[in-house]
């Protein structure tokens, strides 16, 4: 009889899901509801969803980050308009100066009878 060698248990490896954008958006949701006020734990409400607590807190930080895009950008229109107000201040305020930087300039001119 031949001994028999143990054959290691071959599993598949874990197959990657990909989620959409509204997926995502409402798990974040269904997370935020279960756990608030202590109802549920995260990790076992994400247990039961399938997500990974790093995949949660990465799609929270992306989440974050958009919100905080979008609350910028609505804005971006009066800044640009403040930028070019500003802008237009400054270009007159040089060209004041330096009429009277040439005034004063010729004024030293006569003084000194250079002129």
């Amino acid at each position: 009889m031949k001994p028999v060698a143990k054959e290691a248990a071959v599993t598949a490896p874990a197959v990657r899901k990909r989620y959409a954008p509204a997926e995502r958006a409402a798990i974040l949701a269904l997370v935020a509801k279960a756990t608030e006020n202590g109802k549920a734990t995260l990790k076992a409400v994400l247990q039961h969803e399938g997500v990974s607590e790093q995949t949660y807190y990465n799609w929270k930080n992306a989440a974050g980050k958009s919100a905080a895009r979008a609350a910028i950008t609505p804005s971006a229109g009066d800044d640009l308009k403040a930028l070019v107000a500003l802008e237009a201040e400054n270009l007159k305020l040089r060209k004041e100066l330096a009429a009277k930087l040439r005034a004063e300039n010729a004024e030293l001119r006569k003084r000194l009878g250079k002129a």
